[in-house]
């Protein structure tokens, strides 16, 4: 155990959430001794590996899809244990979607998820460039693409490539990176705006996998999982769609 778990008492003998945090904390500050010698591509400072970190946000999901209440560790103890470094156990580009806020959904807390979200969980430069700081400077494990049923953005881009519809302001640049993905959807069976969402999310992950260099040395090293995610709006539920 710890020194501050068994200095200040609060976690004998319980592997419960703070504790567990609390070691993986202390677990990342000793590695943080040899940093000046650590590569870019360093290993996840929390120990965790890629699918711990994915079975704990699926457990998190289910709490959440279950209906109890959130218990994400929010609480000034959590702030002061997080205010001088951040290991976070997964990287999510998510959609700005204001009904799916990724913390929410996985019932995680501060200093857990190191998220970027943007309409219709797209890359750009910055989008791209925070995932690759994610990855080599803070040592996340995991990265989920997770886009979401009925996106607005994605409705834009069907819209784009079946009428032709304008928009305003930025707008188009926002929805025009997804139009790869309706006009590959165009040519399946079934929903268009669903299968544009799923594609989209897929686009996404293969982008990731193929054409990032400062990600490839940790996915070929076994530290890095990328995986691709839909959340259900009315279920309340994140499938891994591609892993």
């Amino acid at each position: 155990m710890c020194h501050d778990c068994d200095a200040e008492g609060a976690y004998p003998n319980v592997l419960n959430r703070r504790g567990l945090l609390c070691c993986v904390s202390a677990v990342a500050g000793l590695a943080a001794l040899g940093a000046s010698a650590r590569p870019a591509q360093a290993a996840p400072p929390s120990g965790l590996s890629a699918d711990d970190a994915l079975g704990l946000l699926r457990q998190g999901n289910r709490t959440f899809m279950e209906g109890k209440p959130y218990d994400g560790l929010t609480d000034s103890v959590r702030r002061r244990e997080i205010a001088q470094s951040q290991h976070p156990i997964a990287a999510i580009i998510a959609c700005s979607d204001s009904r799916y806020p990724p913390e929410v959904v996985f019932n995680q807390g501060l200093g857990e998820l190191f998220i970027v979200r943007n309409a219709g969980n797209t890359l750009d430069p910055i989008a791209l460039g925070s995932i690759e700081y994610a990855v080599s400077r803070l040592g996340v494990p995991l990265i989920m693409v997770l886009g979401h049923e009925r996106c607005g953005a994605v409705e834009a881009a069907v819209s784009l490539v079946e009428t032709g519809e304008e928009f305003p302001g930025a707008i188009t640049a926002v929805v025009e990176p997804i139009v790869p993905a309706v006009l590959k959807a165009a040519t399946m069976p079934g929903d268009l705006v669903d299968n544009a969402v799923r594609e989209n999310i897929r686009r996404v992950v293969s982008r990731l996998k193929d054409d990032r260099p400062l990600l490839q040395e940790p996915l070929a090293a076994g530290r890095l999982k990328i995986v691709g995610a839909r959340y259900d709006l009315d279920r309340g539920e994140v499938s891994i769609i591609i892993a």
